[in-house]
């Protein structure tokens, strides 16, 4: 009897956690994107640790690239970083997708000033930073958690920059 009611105990314990791993999908939110056609400027809300999903390893409650930015070339890219995760810090930066997936952070990133600070360290929750940079050079880029083993783990998303887009998008992707 003794043993039946552990092992219940023990389902009641794991089950929850089993959902939040298999939770439904994340939606886009239409807010993480504003775009200012005039100025040619694409503003987009970054938040690590949205959910819990991969253990609070997301963006915006995305993981393995399964979000994409895209924004023309030549276009200005502001990113508003915040970590949302309480028990992880938690840093951004742009680098190239032709590399291997790094281990850590990558020096220079892929564009001038596309990096938060405390690359390495990361930001503790609730602490943020803005990236602001061109999108001068067309091609497949990678926004990553530059903490060490973070994007491994699966924390990045993409960023496309198209020489033919007349107009940023925030898009899901499949893989």
């Amino acid at each position: 009897m003794t043993k039946r009611l552990s092992l219940t105990g023990l389902l009641l314990l794991v089950a929850p956690l089993c959902a939040a791993q298999t939770a439904a999908p994340q939606s886009i939110d239409r807010n993480w994107l504003t775009v200012d056609t005039t100025a040619k400027t694409a503003t987009f809300q970054l938040t690590a640790g949205l959910t819990q999903l991969n253990g609070g390893l997301n963006f915006n409650g995305f993981n393995d690239g399964k979000l994409t930015l895209t924004v023309p070339t030549s276009w200005t890219v502001v990113i508003h970083f915040t970590n949302h995760d309480t028990n992880l810090p938690h840093s951004a930066e742009v680098v190239d997708t032709t590399k291997p997936m790094p281990a850590g952070p990558v020096e220079p990133p892929a564009f001038a000033r596309a990096m938060t600070a405390r690359l390495m360290q990361g930001l503790a929750g609730g602490e943020s930073d803005s990236l602001r940079f061109v999108a001068n050079k067309a091609g497949a880029y990678m926004i990553f958690c530059a903490v060490p083993g973070h994007g491994l783990a699966g924390m990045w998303i993409r960023l496309k920059v198209s020489a033919t887009e007349k107009r940023p998008t925030l898009a899901t992707s499949t893989s």
